[in-house]
């Protein structure tokens, strides 16, 4: 299980399986955040804990930060999938343990163009955690 949080404690997210990726994109609120996101359902591989604020962007995503310092911990789908799950995305960014999402394979997403994948280039986490 991975598990992160912001600067000070107060949200805190935990993460139930092995992620295949982290997705950078670079969107214009993601490349702001500069965020690296792991996706998951909420309830099953993703779970949150403490009081967040939220940035709704549209009609069909929130971004949750820390009230008291700020950081974006994660984001939550606001339409419901069939099964009434939420999709969901946390920042791993904000992991308790660096070294344990190091290796994670690193994907590029062009969310500002063409909203689609970019080319792997076989890069993982650590590679840009300079």
């Amino acid at each position: 299980m991975l598990n992160g949080s912001c600067h000070c404690g107060t949200l805190r997210w935990y993460y139930a399986a092995a992620p295949e990726a982290a997705t950078a994109c670079n969107c214009t609120i993601c490349r702001r955040y500069g965020a690296l996101w792991i996706y998951g359902f909420d309830g099953k591989e993703v779970t949150t804990e403490g009081d967040s604020a939220a940035y709704i962007r549209g009609n069909h995503i929130a971004f949750h930060f820390c009230p008291n310092c700020g950081c974006a911990c994660f984001m939550q789908g606001l339409r419901k999938e069939p099964d009434g799950s939420r999709r969901m995305a946390v920042n791993l960014r904000m992991a308790g343990d660096p070294d344990a999402v190091q290796s994670i394979p690193l994907r590029g997403f062009d969310g500002l163009n063409r909203f689609e994948p970019l080319p792997d280039e076989g890069r993982c986490v650590a590679d840009i955690w300079a």
